[in-house]
């Protein structure tokens, strides 16, 4: 299975020259804790950062930092990991497990982005799945004792 089948296609995205108090407004309006930065580029949304409500929090609010002072490009996380559509489910649970990562933004060959993989939505596919395992575990015992009568 690839990261494209998966990942979710509505990505909120800020550019990173945004205050802090539109980012936490976009937050609000579409119930995200994450948005994905990104810079125009020949057409494209290309990724370049992420800003989670917790950085607001840990990195502005906490600190005491006047939101005057600073934009969403002070404050994002730039060692952006990314993941291609082709590439493999399984392969980048790896890499999110390695590197911490619970988000990270999906593109496609030109760099462009086209969609976001979170852990919440990984645990909601693999738990579907893990309950399609044990249905057919269920029938299998149920077909065994049907055959043995």
């Amino acid at each position: 299975m690839t990261v494209g089948k998966v990942c979710n296609r509505e990505v909120i995205v800020v550019d990173k020259m945004a205050s802090i108090a539109e980012a936490a407004r976009l937050m609000r309006e579409y119930h995200a804790g994450d948005l994905v930065v990104v810079e125009e580029r020949t057409g494209k949304r290309v990724p370049v950062g992420i800003v989670t409500d917790r950085d607001i929090v840990l990195e502005v609010i906490a600190e005491g930092v006047d939101l005057n002072d600073v934009n969403v490009g002070d404050i994002m996380s730039n060692n952006l990991v990314t993941a291609r559509e082709n590439d493999s489910v399984l392969e980048t649970v790896k890499i999110m497990r390695a590197k911490g990562i619970r988000r990270l933004p999906v593109i496609n060959d030109d760099s462009d982005l086209v969609g976001i993989l979170a852990v919440d939505d990984l645990i909601d596919l693999f738990s579907e799945q893990i309950v399609d395992l044990a249905r057919l575990i269920a029938r299998e015992q149920q077909r065994e004792t049907e055959q043995r009568k």
